[in-house]
């Protein structure tokens, strides 16, 4: 693979369809300062999710894995007013970041931000009663991706478009005797998805300023 081709297409590409304006890049240099990984989507990624908002015309969108909120405000902007998004992260420090960004982008009337584990926080919607949603992301820890999935289907209604990042693993997902624990769980995860009657869904791999990855892009039946 050519990494530098691949590097200079995404730039070409971004600029082209996919611009960031100053709250966005200063969303990704928040998290160099506050000694954040850079694992955000990236800006050709983000106008994707918002294609695909639009596309399903989505008004409630759900987030597993906050980080800090770059992602959270790509989709947020593709949403009408009236829309919301609920975006979960489980670590404290990466959801103060994130609350700041989003107050810096004008839009936390829109995201409600919550703290915790993924699970319990999937658990307490479903428990609660919570409308569906019209698209949901997944991109967070990966090992227990499969049951994030299957929480989110109590969470979806016919045509939810559910999009889950990182299921390729720079094509370790080969591998059938890795040890490594994030692989085994998309490995699991893939699986699952293939066989399951739920949902109607498909997998990409994504080239990039990132690295070789890939996206599950599932509609629910």
């Amino acid at each position: 693979m050519n990494q530098q081709l691949f590097e200079k297409v995404d730039q070409y590409i971004s600029n082209l369809v996919a611009p960031e304006d100053a709250v966005l890049q200063e969303t990704i240099q928040s998290l160099d300062e506050a000694s954040m990984p850079q694992i955000s989507v990236t800006p050709t990624q983000g106008k994707f999710l918002q294609v695909m908002l639009l596309t399903c015309k989505a008004k409630r969108v759900l987030e597993l894995g906050t980080l800090g909120a770059y992602s959270t405000i790509w989709m947020t902007r593709a949403l009408p007013a009236d829309g919301k998004v609920i975006t979960v992260e489980f670590d404290p420090h990466h959801a103060h970041i994130a609350r700041q960004n989003i107050e810096k982008a004008g839009l936390s009337d829109q995201i409600d931000l919550r703290i915790g584990k993924a699970m319990d926080v999937l658990k307490e919607l479903i428990a609660h009663g919570e409308e569906a949603f019209d698209f949901i992301f997944i991109d967070a820890d990966k090992p227990p991706y499969t049951e994030y999935f299957e929480l989110a289907l109590q969470l979806s209604h016919p045509g939810t478009v559910i999009i889950c990042d990182n299921v390729i693993r720079e094509g370790k997902v080969l591998e059938e005797n890795t040890h490594d624990e994030k692989v085994k769980g998309v490995q699991r995860f893939n699986k699952m998805l293939a066989n399951n009657p739920k949902v109607t869904a498909t997998i990409m791999q994504t080239v990039g300023a990132k690295e070789y990855d890939g996206m599950a892009i599932a509609i629910v039946n």
